[in-house]
């Protein structure tokens, strides 16, 4: 491998994805033996970066994933209760163009099929999960809403237009804060969560990968949405007006984005990549589509640097991302600064390539 300090973007995310590949077989990623979003994550980034270089070795990893899974009738195992479950399924629409194993077409179809099922708020919005009664999480838009788009692409289902961008308004009307622009993680209508503001229903933090997750949607819808089309101006102005928030967060000497993003002056406060990458991505983005200027390319740049200077070698000289939180779910501000850290966790590394796809283009465009 060539010396860090001269790879590209792109090789960086050759990189993250060979060193997953040779330390897991496709159905072995953690969890294992699971329909999961931390693996969907995961290989939605590998299929960017196929879709870059064309490698065939990531089309037949991801193709191996889906086929251990999914048996020959388009029955396979997933959380049936939660937004979640959801997200692997954007690796189907691929795998099914070709249109010779109709068990792709089929395994979207019974996930399409939970937005009929799942729980939702008083105005529509859906449940997180069933054992959170009530509450809407960022990360559900990116869980479930990019597969509505998607699928309404791909499959003529129009009703699911209108209700992707549905969520995205319910989640900006309640968890936006208007002082930074930035979204709390969760909104419980109920007030019935520890963690629920009585007055307004919002867990108390702007914790990091959630706002990841949120700018990664956008950023996707408006790749799913034409020009001209319902919802795609507005979703064009959240986008430009969420980039510029994140601008003015980013930590300034070493360009990475903390836990907590608006809180980086308190000492147990930290610095975290797999928030970081989704950040650059997202700014990547926003730029591209002409909706930040220069400081959002030079925000992005810094970002992408940053990374650069924390990734890790094992001891076969393997790619490591650290500092990775681990799972969480909504609490307040010591719940997040607490919470563990992995290496090459998959919501992590996932993030990393995506941003370093992004990034590639981007960098090569202003050499």
């Amino acid at each position: 491998m060539q010396n860090d300090e001269r790879m590209s973007p792109i090789a960086w995310a050759r990189a993250a994805c060979d060193s997953l590949m040779e330390s897991y077989l496709p159905e072995e990623l953690p969890p294992a033996g699971r329909w999961h979003y931390h693996q969907g994550v995961f290989l939605c980034g590998m299929e960017m970066l196929w879709q870059a270089e064309q490698d065939e070795r990531y089309a037949v990893y991801i193709k191996r994933y889906a086929d251990k899974l999914i048996d020959d009738n388009g029955n396979f195992e997933f959380a049936r209760d939660e937004l979640d479950a959801i997200q692997a399924g954007l690796l189907l629409f691929r795998l099914d163009e070709g249109g010779e194993e109709r068990k792709y077409r089929i395994a979207a179809d019974k996930l399409r099929s939970l937005f009929d099922t799942l729980h939702r708020t008083s105005e529509g919005g859906f449940w997180h999960k069933d054992k959170y009664a009530y509450n809407m999480w960022l990360d559900g838009l990116y869980m479930g809403g990019v597969f509505a788009l998607k699928y309404a692409n791909a499959y003529g289902d129009e009703s699911l237009r209108g209700m992707a961008l549905h969520q995205e308004r319910l989640m900006r009307r309640y968890m936006r804060d208007e002082k930074t622009g930035l979204l709390y993680h969760a909104w419980d209508e109920s007030r019935q969560m520890p963690w629920a503001n009585a007055e307004t229903g919002c867990s108390p933090e702007f914790w990091g990968r959630s706002l990841g997750w949120y700018g990664l949607a956008v950023a996707q819808f408006l790749d799913e949405l034409k020009e001209g089309e319902a919802g795609r101006a507005e979703l064009e102005a959240v986008l430009a007006d969420f980039a510029a928030s994140l601008i003015r967060y980013q930590e300034a000497s070493g360009g990475l984005w903390y836990q907590i993003v608006d809180k980086g002056e308190l000492e147990d406060n930290w610095l975290e990549t797999s928030c970081t990458c989704l950040f650059v991505y997202t700014l990547a983005r926003a730029y591209k589509l002409g909706l930040v200027g220069n400081d959002g390319l030079a925000a992005a740049k810094r970002g992408f640097e940053g990374l650069v200077r924390v990734v890790q070698r094992d001891e076969q000289g393997r790619f490591v991302l650290p500092d990775i939180c681990i799972g969480t779910s909504a609490g307040d501000y010591e719940n997040y600064v607490t919470r563990p850290t992995s290496s090459n966790d998959l919501h992590g590394v996932g993030a990393f390539v995506m941003a370093c796809v992004e990034m590639e283009s981007l960098l090569g465009e202003q050499e």
